[in-house]
């Protein structure tokens, strides 16, 4: 069976991924410095004997070829937080960090890169939905910008150095083991004040969100069409979007709260949230959807499980 690397594999959408692949019988490796992940995201995993874990930072591990070798790397370790505004950590966790991971496998000989990307490199585009042509790409975040300099990354290497790659500019992921983004912060402060409810910007911001489990399947989709070229990038996402507004008021209902005053702190720059906060997103995901792939949830939908997968998390829902 197939082996595989993957970094930020005790996180989020990683550790989800190592689910599936141990589950199809691959053999994988964990690279995660556990800064964000948690051991308990793969642990059932781990429980199989198919799954090996280094506790490693991929922007500064040295990982022996002989020792690790793999076919595959699956590269997620990042930055998660798109409102952090520090440079340094941009350009080391996700810039520095895929680069390091790029020289692992080509001195390994890796056979095909996946890199999460996003649909942050957009920036506010002018074209929605935004298909992956779309350009010239204008990221209005750090987040963004570290993002879209390491797809060069990733495609320089595979058209220097023989690998097969893909660039995944992935919508909002949303499901269980989410530990930030809107609906985490939406139940962690109504949990807080249930009688009140801050949401940033004006509320107006509308976006696509894509359920874990479908963005896995595109992952898996995608990776068996990639090796026949060089390099390739695909949209991930949903058909609809939804607003941020909206969202609140599916947690509020959710919990089962009454009389909930939302609160809207006005934000930055026409309403959004943060500094670098990209007010529309839909991505144009007819390319991935000729390919054969479909999400099975829309954005309203994906959200609302991710609500509910939260409450259970917590305790708070059977």
């Amino acid at each position: 069976m197939p082996s595989a690397l993957v970094t930020g594999g005790a996180g989020f959408i990683g550790s989800h991924l190592v689910d599936r692949l141990v589950e199809e019988g691959w053999s994988v490796t964990v690279l995660d410095n556990f800064s964000t992940g948690r051991f308990e995201n793969v642990e059932q995993a781990f429980k199989t004997g198919r799954l090996k874990i280094i506790m490693g930072d991929a922007k500064a591990v040295n990982l022996p070829v002989e020792e690790i070798s793999v076919e595959y790397v699956f590269h997620f370790a990042a930055n998660p937080d798109v409102r952090e505004s520090s440079p340094s950590i941009h350009f080391q966790e996700n810039i520095v960090a895929t680069f390091n991971m790029l020289e692992y496998a080509r001195r390994a000989g890796v056979r095909t890169f996946v890199f999460a990307s996003s649909s942050t490199v957009y920036g506010d585009a002018s074209k929605i939905p935004t298909p992956e042509d779309y350009g010239p790409l204008k990221p209005i975040s750090l987040y963004g910008a570290a993002k879209l300099a390491a797809e060069g990354l990733v495609s320089s290497y595979c058209h220097t150095f023989g690998m097969s790659g893909v660039s995944l500019r992935l919508a909002n992921v949303v499901g269980p083991r989410l530990a930030h983004g809107v609906v985490h912060d939406f139940i962690s402060k109504l949990l807080e004040n249930p009688r009140r409810l801050e949401i940033l910007g004006d509320g107006s911001q509308r976006k696509s969100y894509v359920w874990i489990g479908d963005c896995i399947e595109a992952i898996l989709h995608v990776l068996k069409r990639v090796e026949a070229s060089r390099y390739d990038v695909y949209n991930v996402g949903s058909e609809d979007w939804v607003t941020v507004s909206e969202i609140a008021d599916m947690v509020v209902e959710s919990m089962g709260l009454k009389s909930v005053g939302k609160i809207f702190t006005g934000g930055v720059e026409n309403g959004r949230g943060w500094v670098g906060d990209v007010k529309l997103m839909n991505l144009d995901i007819s390319r991935i959807k000729a390919t054969g792939w479909r999400p099975m949830y829309t954005s309203r939908e994906a959200v609302k499980l991710s609500i509910d997968a939260r409450l259970r998390e917590l305790g708070l829902k059977s």
